[in-house]
């Protein structure tokens, strides 16, 4: 079976840094491009960043210079490094894996909480 278990998630101050965690396990890993998604409190799930079998990465203009995503098929495990936090960044945060024929799968979520 597919999952997808976020990790490192919290409560930071504004400017403070998170470092977040998601492994995957039942799936080809290598064969997948993977995402992070956030979703704020009465706001829709919105694109963080993504990165594909090759290595190309992409991140929402909100995010660009402060997060870094990054991916280690050896551990199945997918990064992102957020810099810089904002009280706006504030969300539950999640991991995404999609195949090229557009199978997709999430997880759980992991909470991201940045104070003033």
């Amino acid at each position: 079976q597919v999952q997808l278990v976020e990790s490192g998630g919290g409560l930071v101050q504004a400017g403070g840094s998170l470092r977040l965690s998601c492994a995957a396990s039942g799936i080809f890993f290598s064969l997948h491009t993977m995402g992070w998604y956030r979703q704020a409190l009465g706001k829709q799930r919105e694109l963080v960043a993504t990165i594909t079998i090759g290595s190309n990465t992409n991140y929402a203009d909100s995010v660009k210079g402060r997060f870094t995503i990054s991916r280690d098929n050896a551990k199945n495990t997918v990064y992102l490094q957020m810099n810089s936090l904002k009280p706006e960044d504030t969300a539950v945060y999640y991991c995404n894996a999609r195949r090229v024929d557009d199978t997709s799968y999430w997880g759980q979520g992991t909470q991201v909480t940045v104070s003033s």
